[in-house]
């Protein structure tokens, strides 16, 4: 944590300073973009958004975002080039959290089990501080879910990027981080569950109805409505994949 520096003023030519506010902020700000360089969602060599995008995207000055970038500079992380912008060092190797492969239908079970735990605890925090550019991602998400629906369909892509969006909404790296790490496990569980709900009569348009509740709660802050929502919908999920029909996990197989 950054010892917070007695506030001091912008000068004539624009330039702020460090306050308590703006020095907490710059360090969100560095952990949000170093932690998206380390996962990989910046590649090797790329050029970053520019100070304006990641203003916008973070909800925050573009002094704050100077600052942060000015960390990952002496961090070695990014580099600069003049009139071209900042660059992922090609120094930077992405490490990401894995899991081991899923092999069984017990693992199956054990990923929904898990996902009971983590994402309704996420919308319930993204209920409180999801902001607006992240209510429009989840928006968008949904709307992909729900033009899917009309075509009597199930998009897989993006019933993961609705709910990877909310635990990003959360703004708690470790949901998030592990949402992106189990992303082929809940892959498969949701190819499955799409495929059951094309058998079921108005299981695509009710599973439509679950993804709509979470995304209404989030947006009109209603954090217990949220969790609530999320965890009917991912139980609901592997209710009916397995039939209701689950496996004894009490032994190790």
């Amino acid at each position: 944590m950054t010892i917070a520096t007695p506030e001091r003023r912008a000068d004539k030519a624009g330039t702020l300073t460090d306050s308590p506010r703006s020095t907490l902020l710059a360090d969100v700000v560095h952990d949000r973009i170093r932690r998206a360089i380390v996962e990989g969602e910046f590649g090797e060599n790329e050029r970053l958004p520019g100070e304006n995008a990641l203003a916008a995207r973070f909800e925050v000055s573009r002094p704050v975002v100077r600052a942060a970038l000015a960390r990952l500079r002496e961090e070695g992380l990014i580099v600069s080039r003049q009139g071209s912008g900042s660059f992922v060092s090609t120094q930077v190797s992405p490490k990401t959290l894995a899991f081991q492969p899923l092999e069984t239908i017990a693992d199956l079970q054990r990923c929904y089990e898990f996902r009971l735990t983590i994402e309704p605890a996420a919308a319930a925090l993204a209920a409180g501080r999801r902001g607006e550019e992240d209510l429009a991602v989840i928006g968008t998400q949904l709307q992909m879910l729900r033009d899917a629906t009309e075509r009597r369909s199930h998009r897989e892509d993006a019933d993961f990027a609705f709910h990877l969006s909310i635990t990003t909404a959360a703004n708690n790296q470790y949901f998030e981080t592990s949402m992106r790490a189990l992303k082929d496990h809940i892959a498969v569980g949701m190819k499955f569950h799409g495929l059951s709900l094309r058998t079921v009569r108005g299981g695509l348009d009710h599973v439509l109805e679950e993804h709509t509740a979470i995304f209404q709660a989030i947006r009109d802050g209603r954090a217990e409505e949220a969790r609530v929502a999320m965890l009917a919908h991912v139980g609901g999920s592997r209710d009916r994949l397995f039939e209701g029909r689950l496996l004894d996990l009490s032994g190790r197989g």
